[in-house]
């Protein structure tokens, strides 16, 4: 089947499982890469025993499929493989002979006793990125762990400023969903188009090495730079900004919502909407600077006045003053959402167990070259006959591949 979009004929080989990679190849799949993802016979990419939920099929019964994997996994073909094996290992390589990009996320120096080590590779391809994606990376002294999401998200003090403020006696906070895996599978595909664009202009290939522990640690942003410039490490504030107040979420009196005043022009609106402009003559409150120094009287009054009112008539109020605020949506209010709809982050696709699979759309909209939504979330070795006969191999072999176990 082909493909459209900026990355139309480049050629990935997809060596990863969980979450990272498999985002960051989806992300290079949804812009036109072919990608091939393989996965151990019998077992496949981990995810897909992350077991409940599971896909529904059109009578609402359980598939095979976990939720998971579907996550990350669109417009791939899988391909069942146990690398381990000689012939297996001969079936990658006739793959990334003839690939651009190969993307793992092995334990560092795995890859190596398989002969599928970067510097193996760089000799028969030398146009080959090679994109590893790891805990803590290829260097430095904790290359050889294991690095997992909650872990490095501790690791890299994301914890220690997320959760119910420390005042009130709140403890470190995973955030909901696996941002280190997600940020890092964002570097990955940022790194990877810089490589593809120095390839260009150079005509060779490198080695590009993400370290989830780097990309938690790089994307700290505003509360980093807190502490560089202080010396001093922040604290947990729960839903409230450290730089600028009032920025947080509010009670009102039929649930809370979030209004984020960003500059002092917004704020005397706000204190205007409230009916207390008495606030802005406030030497207190009377810049942004003052009120972060003196959020502590600030937030209740103002909160005393959001309780007053439901939500609905502050969300009116607010927003005719230019004020920007929004509600604490759930998921089943986030994709009923007109506006998230509109942008298309809800999408269907035909899936050979379900017959429709919902999937999270692609937050990208390129005006000349879209993505494209080509392939559901594969079945495991779904391809596996398709992906060998176009290496040359023919029925009689796949069926002795087969019969081995290696496929």
């Amino acid at each position: 089947m082909s493909t459209a979009g900026p990355l139309r004929g480049i050629a990935v080989v997809d060596l990863t499982r969980v979450l990272a990679g498999p985002f960051c190849t989806m992300i290079l799949a949804d812009l036109g890469a072919e990608v091939i993802k393989i996965e151990r016979p019998g077992r496949g990419d981990d995810t897909r025993a992350f077991l409940p939920p599971a896909l529904k099929d059109a009578n609402g019964k359980d598939t095979s499929e976990s939720a998971y994997f579907l996550a990350a996994n669109r417009n791939k073909r899988s391909l069942s493989v146990d690398l381990t094996k000689p012939d297996g290992q001969k079936i990658i390589l006739d793959l990334i002979l003839k690939s651009d990009v190969l993307v793992e996320n092995f334990k560092t120096g795995d890859l190596q006793k398989y002969g599928l080590g970067y510097d193996s590779l760089k000799a028969v391809n030398p146009k080959l990125i090679y994109c590893s994606i790891t805990g803590f990376g290829q260097t430095g002294p904790y290359r050889e762990r294991a690095g997992y999401d909650a872990m490095i998200q501790a690791m890299a003090g994301i914890m220690s400023i997320s959760g119910r403020s420390t005042a009130e006696g709140g403890e470190p906070t995973r955030v909901g969903i696996p941002v280190a895996d997600l940020m890092s599978g964002l570097y990955a595909t940022i790194g990877i188009l810089s490589a593809l664009q120095h390839r260009a202009n150079t005509g060779a290939g490198q080695a590009v090495d993400i370290a989830l522990m780097d990309c938690v640690v790089g994307t700290l942003a505003n509360q980093a730079m807190n502490y560089l410039a202080t010396g001093t490490p922040p604290g947990r504030i729960g839903n409230a900004h450290p730089n600028i107040v009032p920025y947080q979420s509010f009670a009102t009196s039929d649930g809370a919502i979030v209004i984020a005043v960003g500059n002092d022009g917004q704020f005397k609106r706000f204190c205007e909407v409230l009916g207390r402009p008495e606030l802005v003559a406030d030497e207190r409150f009377a810049t942004n600077g003052q009120r972060v120094a003196n959020r502590t009287v600030l937030v209740p009054i103002l909160e005393s006045v959001m309780r007053s009112k439901p939500g609905n008539y502050w969300f009116e109020a607010l927003e005719a003053a230019g004020i920007p605020c929004g509600p604490i949506n759930d998921l089943a209010q986030v994709f009923a959402d007109p506006h998230v709809l509109a942008r298309g982050m809800r999408i269907e696709m035909d899936h050979p167990l379900a017959g429709k699979v919902p999937l999270v759309g692609s937050p990208l909209k390129l005006s000349a070259s879209p993505v494209a939504y080509h392939r559901p979330p594969p079945l495991l070795g779904e391809h596996t006959d398709e992906v060998l006969a176009g290496l040359g191999y023919r029925p009689a072999d796949i069926a002795k591949l087969k019969a081995s176990g290696v496929v």
